[in-house]
């Protein structure tokens, strides 16, 4: 019933297995991969025919993990797998990235991958696996792909590369470093680091594309016994010589001087006016979806010619200058830190909220619930780029620009120990012509150190182009939205003047060479630490102590037996003090406490009360307690938050007492003088010695 092919081999230390053939055969590609226990189903499907009028590759790339596959149920009232998670859509763009520029020129078919986590043994992470998978799938499917791909995942660790670290061993990690690519060379990175130098990472990079290359063999092998025909693709249906030709000699002076026009926007008027133009006068030559598909591509001749011959940009600058920078701090009154970050006609607004361990974000993740006290949320509305647009939920982007300045700072941010809060970082584009990731790295460090967050170093990133001829190249510092649309290469990197945090590449040709990314990494350190002066003059470091709009968090211990007896049956005591003060507190299991309120009086009222209940009596201390029950033989005081004593009738006052209710009453405020405990550790109390020691007559307040 079933004809089964499989290859396997030893990588990274466990097999890897593909296996094709039994299950989802109605895909034009269905590989179950499998490394360690990590399984994954992967399948790539595409339209047989491309829908009218498209002018665009519509590929979408789905990663799910299902909770089943850790032996999990799902959360929720549904009990059912719901929206994508960060993570799924993290892995979707990663497995997105490599394979999208490998699909033959011209093919607009509808084409859908899909990779499912079927099973997880909470050691291999399943996205290098998905990323394999979606590669072998797609190689043996007959669709145009010229691929296969591999990929890998490279950690550092004691000056030595790991090959594909376990999920504990990446915690130990100075790097976290994901490649793919081809067998000629890289196509993406995604990487998180600790100041690691750009040797170090481009020596990783090197490394995981070296050893990634059994894998692409292994893919080879399968696609040769189990492979679909090929798909034949269709001739464009006009003459693409005669149409370029048409299209130079109409439009070609316009578009030429629409891209000597420095402003964004004039520029992009005077380049829609030349492609009206064009699509009016050869109308009756050539239908429009032809006349806009050669448009762009006559916009990338002009544009990347001029680099290339002149080594001058669309703004006038040279291949290695960094547009204008203005950086300031405290921008915004009320809110905990913020900042506002220009460069040239890219601008974020980043801002800095604190809070407790109360607002941390719980994750339910495949490898179970973790709390994460540092978020960074990036939002792109459409006015940033001048257009009336869609406004709602984050989409893949805005999820993928926010994780990769969290991972650029994530590696500089104190211990928790060290700064107990919660932080909360939101980026909003307010204006947009490239690299607004890296605008928003530079205003998230400038934010969190206005909030008096204290980082390690501040952190600056810079996005790196590439124009690629058979004639020659040139990397491009600080690119522009033109040249990242119209370029090669879009190449991130952040870090501090130590070294490198994080780095994102993203290739759209075939690949590149390690040449190309030693100049482009050595071009992108000299670019930091331009942008890394520009921010000093707003702000050199974190300023001392928080925000005053901020709360403050004052920690203290208590013994672990007391732990119960501050948060009181049912939580009732630890509500009335948050009821009574103001404050927040939270507490630990080790017994730490932490108080945290925007008034100090507030946090200092809690901590009194705080200390109060886990203290002990000390031996001849005066304390002041309340009255809470009058007994003919005494009064019982309540003092030292929850703790009772009992004054007897004879240690009420100096003369002698006829009735209890002549001296007190319930709910009177008294001083009281620890005089011993009984045998069952009952604290005996006296007013009469604290009369004594003070001269003064303690009576009933009626009289």
């Amino acid at each position: 019933m079933f004809t089964v092919h499989r290859k396997e081999i030893e990588w990274g230390g466990r097999k890897l297995v593909l296996e094709t053939g039994k299950i989802a055969r109605q895909a034009n590609g269905a590989v179950l991969v499998t490394y360690g226990d990590t399984t994954v189903l992967c399948t790539a499907v595409a339209a047989k025919a491309p829908k009218p009028g498209v002018d665009f590759f519509p590929l979408t790339v789905n990663y799910q993990e299902k909770a089943f596959a850790a032996g999990k149920i799902p959360g929720g009232f549904f009990k059912r797998e719901g929206r994508p998670t960060e993570k799924e859509t993290l892995v979707s763009r990663l497995i997105d990235r490599p394979i999208r520029p490998l699909f033959a020129d011209g093919f607009r078919n509808e084409t859908q991958v899909v990779c499912t986590v079927l099973s997880h043994d909470l050691e291999n992470d399943p996205d290098i696996v998905a990323m394999v998978g979606a590669s072998a799938a797609l190689t043996i499917s007959g669709i145009p792909f010229l691929g296969p791909i591999g990929a890998a995942r490279v950690g550092y660790k004691n000056g030595q590369y790991v090959l594909n670290p376990t999920m504990d061993e990446v915690e130990d990690s100075d790097l976290d470093l994901v490649v793919a690519g081809t067998v000629e060379g890289v196509l993406m990175v995604e990487s998180e680091a600790k100041e690691l130098t750009e040797e170090v990472m481009l020596g990783a990079v090197m490394f995981g594309h070296t050893n990634f290359q059994p894998v692409i063999n292994m893919i080879i092998d399968l696609a040769e016994e189990a492979a679909k025909e090929p798909w034949d693709l269709p001739e464009p249906a006009y003459d693409r010589k005669a149409l370029k030709a048409r299209l130079r000699e109409t439009v070609g002076s316009d578009v030429e001087a629409a891209y000597t026009e420095t402003v964004k926007q004039s520029r992009y008027e005077k380049v829609g006016a030349a492609k009206a133009k064009a699509l009016e006068t050869l109308a009756e030559e050539f239908d429009a979806q032809s006349i806009g598909f050669e448009f762009k591509e006559l916009e990338a001749d002009i544009l990347r010619g001029a680099v290339l011959k002149t080594g001058r940009r669309i703004d006038g600058r040279d291949t290695k200058t960094v547009r204008p920078i203005v950086s300031e701090v405290g921008v915004l009154p009320r809110a905990h830190g913020s900042a506002l970050f220009t460069r040239g006609e890219t601008q974020a607004l980043v801002v800095t909220t604190l809070g407790t361990s109360q607002d941390e974000q719980i994750i339910d993740a495949l490898e179970g619930e973790y709390r994460e006290h540092f978020m960074l949320h990036y939002n792109f509305p459409p006015y940033s780029v001048g257009e009336a647009g869609r406004m709602g939920s984050p989409g893949r982007r805005e999820i993928g620009h926010g994780k990769l300045a969290w991972r650029a700072i994530h590696p500089l941010l104190p211990k928790k120990e060290d700064f107990p809060y919660t932080l909360r970082v939101v980026s909003e584009v307010t204006e947009s012509n490239g690299s607004s990731s890296m605008a928003t790295v530079c205003g998230t460090s400038l934010s969190l150190m206005d909030a008096g967050a204290p980082l390690a170093r501040p952190v600056a990133g810079i996005a790196m182009g590439l124009i690629k001829e058979d004639h020659g190249f040139a990397v491009l510092s600080d690119i522009l939205g033109d040249e990242d649309h119209l370029g090669d290469m879009d190449f991130k990197v952040a870090g501090t003047e130590v070294g490198v945090t994080a780095l994102q590449m993203d290739i759209k040709i075939t690949s590149i060479t390690e040449e190309i990314m030693k100049i482009a990494l050595g071009q992108a350190k000299d670019g930091r630490l331009h942008i890394l002066g520009e921010m000093s003059k707003a702000l050199t470091g974190a300023r001392e102590g928080v925000n005053e709009n901020a709360p403050r968090i004052t920690v203290i211990n208590i013994p672990k037996e007391k732990i119960r007896d501050v948060i009181g049956s049912g939580g009732k005591v630890i509500r009335e003090i948050v009821e009574q003060t103001g404050a927040k507190i939270d507490i630990d299991d080790d017994g730490t406490v932490k108080v945290s309120a925007v008034d100090q009086k507030k946090s200092d009222a809690a901590i009194e009360w705080i200390k109060g209940i886990v203290a002990e009596p000390e031996m001849n201390v005066v304390y002041t307690g309340k009255v809470v029950k009058v007994v003919d033989f005494g009064a019982f005081v309540n003092f030292l938050g929850s703790r009772d004593g009992l004054v007897h009738i004879s240690e009420l006052a100096q003369q002698r007492v006829g009735k209890v209710s002549d001296v007190v009453s319930q709910g009177d405020s008294v001083k009281v003088k620890v005089i011993g405990f009984d045998d069952r550790g009952k604290v005996k109390l006296s007013m009469k010695q604290v009369d004594q020691a003070t001269g003064e007559d303690l009576t009933k307040k009626a009289e």
